[in-house]
């Protein structure tokens, strides 16, 4: 089985135009904040990259490498990740313009980086699946299934990784957290319901399943694997209803100030939020 593959560096580039495309992120922000949404994506401010966000990427990308040469078939250890993560930081410091406050600073960053893929390795089962895809850039048309609705505006995703389980494809997606705590499904329901929604359209198999694998950088650190049904048209209708008020929003221009628990690591909170005046 295949799904279709995109090239990471063109779709989902961000375009001139929000109206080109709807992605999983897009709509996160948006939900949780539309100011901080028409900042980032329609004004177009960039904030500093924080170390957290950083330790994410560097994750990911070494999780990426990992499962890459597994999807050859080609095995890599923990140790060898960890030099190959190593060499390459500077290119993904410089990739981000990262700015490290302290030596000491970058440092713990990379031993947290290198401590918690090595945690995920030794938590993953040697029997796991093969991967079907690994960082997989996919496009689909967003027609509404319960009305055949072209809503005249694709959506792109990027997939972690998809593993070819035996009940039928697993979707995974990889978070770093600060603690550990059980997500709440509803609060990935949106990026969920998307890449379930952008699998069919690539594959005419029907995933069997969707995981959020988190990596919490606890003093000792530890992976959770928390898996969770398909979607089903309850998802898919509660994300096109989503879908069709953002697109509201943007015919509109109306960009509200949303205060929240969000709030608390927002990027635009202090720089630029206390002096909005509601325009």
């Amino acid at each position: 089985m295949s799904i279709a593959l995109f090239d990471r560096d063109t779709v989902g580039a961000q375009p001139a135009d929000v109206r080109a495309y709807i992605s999983p992120s897009r709509l996160n922000l948006w939900l949780k904040c539309p100011l901080a949404f028409r900042l980032k994506y329609i004004d177009g401010i960039r904030e500093p990259t924080t170390p957290a966000l950083f330790l994410g990427k560097a994750v990911h990308a070494s999780l990426e490498t990992f499962y890459r040469h597994r999807h050859v078939g080609v095995a890599i250890t923990s140790e060898e990740l960890a030099r190959r993560l190593l060499e390459t930081w500077g290119e993904l410091v410089d990739a981000e313009t990262m700015v490290f406050e302290t030596v000491a600073e970058e440092q713990t960053c990379q031993r947290q980086a290198v401590d918690l893929v090595a945690t995920y390795l030794r938590a993953v089962s040697a029997g796991e699946p093969k991967p079907l895809a690994v960082e997989v850039s996919v496009e689909a048309p967003l027609v509404d299934p319960a009305t055949g609705e072209d809503l005249g505006i694709p959506l792109v995703g990027i997939m972690d990784l998809v593993l070819d389980e035996e009940a039928g494809p697993l979707i995974a997606d990889f978070k770093t957290a600060a603690r550990s705590s059980e997500p709440m499904e509803i609060s990935h329901e949106i990026q969920l319901s998307c890449y379930s929604y952008l699998y069919r359209h690539a594959s005419p198999i029907q995933e069997a399943g969707l995981e959020i694998r988190s990596l919490v950088k606890t003093k000792v650190p530890q992976v959770h694997f928390h898996r969770y049904p398909p979607r089903d048209e309850r998802h898919l209708g509660r994300l096109f209803a989503v879908i069709r008020a953002y697109l509201d929003d943007l015919d509109s221009g109306r960009f509200v100030f949303r205060p929240g628990m969000g709030c608390s690591w927002c990027d635009f909170r202090d720089t630029y939020c206390r002096g909005w005046s509601g325009s």
